[in-house]
């Protein structure tokens, strides 16, 4: 009795009130009444949310279905009461800090398991339910036998006699005689009015009697609320969250879709025509400015919705007709904007040209066949195909499943074979894979435009991440080997074809996907694949195999490929596509030496190629398990060709780039460290060959690693010495010192790199290196050879009379140190080179007040040291006090030629200064005195200044 009573309230309604239950027994009315109220949450849970709520415990409170939920589960509904087709109760909600609580009455008229209208006193203005119109349905569903039942009041009316009917009418006046008296009065003089309208109609309208079985049947939707709230969010526009919004909205629409509800189809009309009003449509218009892309991306999943409604197999043929009328009208409005982005080639630089096949075969393209891809299309036709045909297979439990049971992570989707009618052995499933390879693997240009191509690189993403859910049977696993072999021999038609035109959009993303669902089952047929896929046509006919392109560690130059916004993003999925193979392909030396001819023949940039060596390495070299010496070797010869790509191009990946190749070659062992050593020329530079790759292959754990005995370390030893001083000869400058760092433990090496030096010295090599040398050597014990190397570098300097804050200075002071440290001869042979190279007279005075501090040291021959200081007016230091003299009078001089006030204190604090270094000679008062005099007279003119110099000197 109940299911019959279940099935008639779901499909139909009784049209006349007398009539209606006059035919059926009492309990099967109230069966009938019971039923007809909606019994699923998740309905109730779409029209009061813009999305699925979370699990349990991670609600959010600002969700109507949320806080309904928490006021039905706090005990807040009391006073329930179902009359017929009509609930009513009252919702208790507490106040915030300080406020009473707040009652409120809820009405909700149902019909055929649908709400058809709410009504609630808290006057909610929103697009779905309020949150006590939640409680109360929740309620009624939840707890369904509590609620007091009444049949319809027509019926009951129907039931009573006169007496008892003037009883009831007049005590109802009574309770509301102020809202109902005038409304009554007026009813009563129709009815008494025998012509009146209300007499010749058959019985009386029933609130609580639901509708007749020819009215409309949909559950109830605040269309007015919808168009406010569209406007109100397409005018903030250009805010991120007013987008998020409407996506919300589109997503509203889709789930409204996949329930099958018929308020889907009418949301999108009242979405579509707020969009259509959006005033900045007249305006871009006006000024022929196209849309921004957020704009774009909001029409795009407009006009797919769109396709789905009206490919709808449960849509009714007359409602399909209403609707192509509508976007026929539309489309005729001068402000509907078109589909975006331009598929023709009109260019002449775009129309492949037609050939024959101290020829066409040859160069590996062709004409392209379809200019107009199918995904990337501003309809998104395969998406929208693909979607539909998966959504037929979707369990039903999937399908009405509410609450996620794996908590905040998303569930898989579970799909199942559903046979197409009329088509034995064929499935929806099935259809939706061949749908979704046939668009994926079709051969198609690359379309202009920003926007466009980032268009078609999500579409891609989608169409993949929707197969990915699929789990793959052995049904689907021969459909995915069949499409395989038709893209292979699929000809200007196919993407996987043997030639391609030069701009086709390439295959990785889809060959990426089809390589790891058909390895498991066919690996030849999935290595052939993904090899034919590794094509970028672009590049391949612009830069031949091997060849780096203009800026090696970034994407073509925009300059070069205008068009090709997206290559960078493409190069990155080529990459992916290569590092999947190499990484299936370990073990395998067959398949990883044709991956590896294809990277080095389909991929140009350094970059990624260094990233696929990296993650060679890395596969090859697992923790727990020996090493692949296959993949090792590959990935050392991906980093080879990287260093021979970038070696006259310097970047700052470069030193990251030789410390990893040391560290590959040592993994695979020491005859490979060996022969980057030796074939240094072609891959680095003399200062990475000399500072990174000897060093790093001599160290202490490298050794370590490989294991070495003591003849085969020695012969890496000498390798990486050789390396060094063929570096120093063909960079002294920067490889000289790491040379002789390498070299120390080795006698003739050390002293073939010392003669380097020396050599280097005579050609050119500057002071600030020989000094720096030459400290090393004396930090070495080396002082003479120090010494030596100080005398070359003073040789080169010279120190103008100005430059007393000069860079060489502390070199400078330094050799003389180190000559006086050892010896009276050394130090008279360094004093002409310091007279020579230095014209500061402030720093020739320091030097000569140094030496004068203390006795020189030792000499060559071990002479006793001398027990008194040098004296300053002797030789070998009369000479540098002679010069220091000298050039405080030529400074002065040169100083006062245009001398400003400001600087009268310096000069003054200056001539004291020079004072000092007079006083040094026996007759340095006297000579002093007449340099004065010398001033006063050359300059009388600057009676200021020259008063300052009387003040101070007399």
């Amino acid at each position: 009795l109940d299911l019959s009573a279940k099935r008639v309230a779901e499909s139909w309604a009784f049209e006349q009130v007398e009539e209606r239950f006059s035919r059926v027994p009492e309990p099967v009315q109230k069966r009938i009444v019971f039923w007809s109220f909606p019994r699923s949450e998740r309905e109730i849970c779409m029209y009061s949310s813009l999305g699925y709520p979370p699990p349990e415990g991670e609600h959010d409170a600002r969700v109507p279905f949320t806080r309904g939920l928490h006021l039905l589960q706090s005990g807040a509904v009391d006073r329930v009461l179902q009359v017929g087709f009509h609930l009513s109760g009252n919702i208790r909600e507490p106040g915030g800090p300080g406020e009473p609580e707040r009652l409120y009455h809820v009405s909700i008229s149902f019909d055929r398991c649908k709400i058809t209208s709410v009504s609630c006193g808290c006057d909610n203005r929103d697009l779905f339910y309020c949150a006590h119109v939640v409680a109360l349905s929740l309620y009624r569903i939840r707890h369904a036998r509590q609620v007091e039942l009444r049949l319809p009041i027509s019926e009951t009316l129907s039931q009573m006699n006169r007496d008892q009917l003037q009883k009831f009418v007049q005590y109802l006046i009574s309770a509301h005689h102020t809202e109902v008296l005038p409304t009554a009065q007026r009813l009563a003089d129709e009815i008494l009015l025998l012509g009146s309208e209300i007499n010749l109609v058959h019985g009386a309208p029933d609130p609580t009697a639901g509708a007749g079985i020819e009215d409309a049947n949909c559950w109830h939707l605040d269309e007015e609320q919808i168009q406010e709230q569209v406007k109100q969010l397409l005018s903030n526009g250009g805010y991120y969250g007013a987008s998020q919004q409407l996506r919300s909205m589109f997503s509203k629409v889709r789930e409204m879709l996949r329930m099958r509800d018929s308020n889907g189809a009418r949301m999108l009309i009242l979405m579509t025509e707020q969009f259509l009003q959006d005033p900045r449509l007249a305006l871009w218009r006006q000024q022929g400015a196209g849309m921004t892309d957020k704009c774009r991306q909001l029409w795009d999943e407009l006009g797919a919705l769109w396709v789905c409604v009206v490919l709808s197999p449960h849509c009714k043929p007359e409602e399909r007709a209403g609707w192509l009328q509508l976007l026929s009208r539309w489309d005729k409005l001068d402000v509907c904007p078109l589909e975006e982005g331009n598929y023709s080639f009109d260019g002449p630089s775009l129309q492949p040209t037609v050939a024959p096949i101290p020829e066409l075969l040859q160069k590996g393209s062709t004409c392209i066949t379809n200019t107009e891809g199918w995904v990337g299309h501003p309809l998104d036709p395969i998406g929208c195909l693909c979607r539909a045909l998966l959504e037929a297979c979707r369990l039903e439990e999937e399908a009405l499943t509410l609450y996620p049971d794996s908590g905040p992570e998303k569930r898989k989707v579970a799909y199942q074979h559903v046979p197409v009618p009329g088509s034995p052995g064929e499935s929806y499933l099935v259809l939706a894979l061949e749908v979704a390879l046939l668009g994926l693997g079709q051969q198609r240009a690359l379309p202009e435009g920003l926007y466009a191509q980032d268009k078609v690189v999500r579409n891609e993403e989608q169409l993949l991440a929707l197969l990915e859910e699929v789990e793959l049977d052995e049904r689907l696993v021969q459909v995915l080997r069949k499409q395989a072999g038709l893209l292979l021999e699929g000809g200007p038609f196919s993407g996987f074809g043997e030639v391609l035109f030069r701009e086709s959009v390439p295959m990785h993303t889809c060959a990426r996907y089809l390589f790891t669902a058909l390895l498991p089952h066919d690996p030849d047929l999935a290595y052939r694949l993904a090899l034919r896929a590794m094509r970028l046509p672009v590049l391949e006919t612009a830069f031949p195999a091997g060849e780096p392109h203009p800026s090696p560690l970034d994407s073509i130059m925009s300059n070069r490929f205008p068009r090709w916004f997206i290559l960078g993003h493409l190069e990155t999925r080529q990459c992916e596509l290569a590092s999947t193979m190499l990484t299936a392909a370990k073990g395998d030396p067959k398949w990883l030496h044709a991956v590896l001819g294809s990277i080095q023949q389909n991929i140009h940039s350094p970059a990624l190629l260094f990233k696929l060596a990296q993650d060679a390495c890395k596969t090859a070299t697992p923790v727990s398990a020996p090493p692949d010496t296959t993949l090792l070797g590959i990935a050392l010869e991906l980093g080879l060709q990287v260093m021979r790509m970038t070696l006259n191009i310097m970047t700052w990946r470069r030193r990251e780039m030789v410390r990893w190749l040391v560290s590959c070659a040592t993994e695979i062992g020491p005859q490979a460290l060996m022969n980057i050593m030796q074939n240094w020329y072609s891959l680095f530079t003399p200062v990475e060959a000399a500072t990174i790759v000897a060093v790093t292959g001599t160290t202490h754990a490298t050794l370590l690693r490989l294991q070495l005995d003591t003849p085969r370390r020695e012969e890496l030893w000498a390798c990486a010495r050789t390396l060094a001083l063929q570096c120093a000869m063909k960079d002294p400058q920067n490889c000289a010192l790491p040379a002789l760092t390498l070299c120390e433990k080795n006698h003739s090496a050390f002293e073939a790199a010392y003669q380097i030096v020396l050599d280097a010295a005579a050609g050119g090599l500057g002071h600030a290196h020989l000094f720096t040398v030459a400290r090393y050597m004396e930090h070495r014990g080396l002082p003479l050879r120090a010494y030596k190397l100080a005398t070359l570098a003073l040789a080169q300097l010279s120190i103008a009379f100005n430059q007393d804050s000069h860079p060489a200075v502390n070199d400078v002071l330094w050799a003389c140190s180190l000559s006086h440290s050892l010896g009276r001869h050394e130090l008279s042979a360094i004093v002409p080179l310091i007279i020579r190279s230095i014209h500061c007279a402030p720093m020739l005075s320091d030097i000569l007040r140094r030496w004068t501090l203390s006795a020189p040291g030792l000499g060559p021959l071990g002479a006793r040291r001398a027990t008194k200081p040098l004296g300053a007016d002797r030789a070998p230091l009369c000479q540098l006090l002679d010069a220091a003299v000298t050039a405080y009078i030529t400074t002065s001089h040169s100083r006062l030629t245009h001398i400003s006030p400001r600087h009268y204190g310096d000069f003054i604090e200056f001539l004291g200064k020079a004072r000092e270094t007079f006083l040094l000679a026996p007759d340095g008062h006297l000579q002093f005195a007449q340099f004065l005099e010398n001033l006063k007279q050359t300059y009388k003119g600057k009676k200021k200044l020259m008063l300052l110099v009387r003040e101070r000197f007399g």
